[in-house]
């Protein structure tokens, strides 16, 4: 079964940290492009950062320097890594496979 899994996120303060996670069924991690995506209320889903299947990432500019995304293989888990967070980085946070599969997202709050 194909499916994507997003699990780590919550509330957190300004300037705190998460790290979300994204299980994903072996047929749509394996040699494929992973992505995080975003959307927050009133706005458009926009790409957070992407890693290719041998690790080479890319980023908004919006998340430079403070975001970090990185793949397990071995344990087909997509990871982003997010570090002195902002009240805009507010969103719903998407898993994405290979530009097709999407998981069920997880609502990240920054508020204090």
């Amino acid at each position: 079964q194909v499916q994507l899994v997003e699990s780590g996120g919550g509330l957190v303060q300004p300037g705190g940290s998460l790290r979300l996670s994204c299980a994903a069924s072996g047929s749509i991690f394996s040699g494929n492009r992973m992505a995080w995506y975003r959307q927050a209320p009133g706005k458009e889903r926009e790409l957070v950062a992407v890693i290719t299947s041998v690790g080479r990432t890319n980023y908004a500019d919006s998340v430079k320097g403070r975001f970090t995304i990185s793949r397990d293989n071995a344990k087909n888990t997509l990871y982003l890594q997010m570090n002195s967070l902002k009240p805009e980085d507010t969103a719903v946070y998407y898993c994405n496979g290979n530009n097709v599969y999407w998981g069920q997202g997880t609502q990240v709050t920054v508020s204090s």
